[in-house]
């Protein structure tokens, strides 16, 4: 197939199949742990609203915490502090099972999630060794990022599928169990390809990647979308539970993954025309225009099987949206911090995942699953006015002046 070409091309490079296979391993599990974790703990406590606010907690915990790790990995490169920041993640997931499974006291639960987030940033090591394999060559990056984007898709696919799977077929805890074992291996297996890291900057060069002109609205921005991703998920799970198909709920979201990765893959086998920070306000009004088919497929019908066609429409948006924004984190952050700059992009949307998980759990409890989906919509409306500003012309040419 000739649009698949420019991928090939990517994998002739050496070292990028191995590289990307550690990830992928290492990856997968970040599709499972937020549906193991609330399945796990509503499934055994009874409460969507504290199987949310426990996830919430631990994505906010990571919002605080990966900038800090992705700083140590420009600094001291990935293998060095990759794995232990990995080893202590999967003591917190190993904490978190041991902690329901006993019947700890709720508090608990809370800090063991929150222990989870020294997790690395993957899929931002993953797209560091991209840009340092592929400088000054935008088209093969272009490829690379989309490629990156649609494994993200392709983990949130299969992870809730497989969570929901372990959770209903084996015991609660068998989703965050494997997830952990799961992550493990795979940065093990990533960060033994020393052959592609990029180098470690001992010195870090330019602004913190915060100060940088232009990332701060784009932060805006992603946060916003986190809303989107965080609310959907929680509102999902709960809306299956109460038609009694709760061990549907993954392949409902997988559904919706899958549209992203599709899209993904050919968004990445095309030239973009323009300037990323013009195509960024068309790719989110796209997404906030599509979500609302999720919400009417609910309000109006009811069923399970259109809301999951609705879902896997609604998610085409996503991929182009995120390898735009992505794109911009890449041309904005200062030299040697792309890490750094990539993992506060990845903060902004857990920050916005956490929130959207948090009010998700509490709309569905004291209001109704339908009423949830009204949440992705609206937060999509607000990435949207969000992101204008990204795109005016007097914007962009300030960048460009810095």
């Amino acid at each position: 197939m000739p649009q698949l070409s420019p991928y090939r091309r990517l994998f002739r490079l050496p070292g990028a199949r191995a590289f990307t296979a550690g990830n992928l391993i290492a990856r997968l599990p970040m599709g499972m742990f937020s549906v193991s974790a609330v399945v796990m703990i509503a499934g055994t406590r009874g409460s969507y609203a504290l199987a949310g606010a426990v996830t919430a907690t631990g994505l906010a915990a990571t919002a605080l915490v990966a900038p800090w790790i992705a700083r140590l990995v420009d600094r001291h490169g990935q293998a060095r502090v990759a794995l232990p920041a990995t080893a202590v993640a999967v003591l917190g997931s190993l904490s978190l099972l041991l902690c329901v499974r006993h019947g700890a006291p709720d508090w608990t639960l809370f800090a063991s999630y929150a222990a989870t987030a020294t997790t690395p940033n993957t899929g931002g090591m993953s797209r560091a060794r991209w840009a340092h394999l592929l400088a000054g060559d935008a088209k093969a990056l272009h490829t690379a990022n989309s490629f990156e984007q649609a494994v993200d898709e392709l983990c949130f696919m299969l992870g809730p599928v497989l969570a929901a799977f372990l959770c209903g077929t084996l015991f609660p805890e068998a989703g965050t169990l494997v997830g952990a074992v799961l992550l493990l291996t795979g940065m093990v297996l990533f960060t033994t390809q020393r052959a592609t890291e990029p180098p470690a900057r001992a010195r870090m060069p330019g602004d913190a990647p915060l100060r940088a002109p232009g990332i701060p609205p784009l932060l805006a921005v992603c946060l916003a979308m986190g809303g989107v991703f965080g609310a959907t998920e929680v509102v999902t799970l709960a809306f299956a539970d109460a038609q009694g198909r709760q061990s549907a709920a993954g392949i409902v979201l997988a559904l919706q993954a899958a549209g992203s990765c599709v899209a993904g893959l050919l968004y990445g086998a095309v030239k973009p025309t323009g300037p990323a920070s013009a195509r960024l306000p068309w790719c989110v009004a796209a997404m906030a225009a599509l979500l609302t088919l999720p919400l009417l497929a609910a309000a109006l019908t009811g069923s399970l099987p259109l809301l999951a066609a609705a879902l896997l429409v609604a998610g085409m948006a996503t991929a182009p949206t995120m390898v735009t924004t992505m794109t911009l984190v890449q041309e904005r952050t200062p030299e040697g911090r792309l890490n750094e700059g990539m993992t506060l992009a990845v903060t902004g949307l857990l920050g916005g995942i956490a929130c959207g998980s948090a009010l998700g759990g509490w709309t569905v409890e004291h209001l109704s699953p339908t009423t949830g989906y009204a949440l992705p919509v609206t937060s999509a409306a607000v990435a949207l006015a969000l992101s204008l500003p990204t795109s005016s012309h007097r914007f962009t040419k300030i960048l460009t002046h810095h």
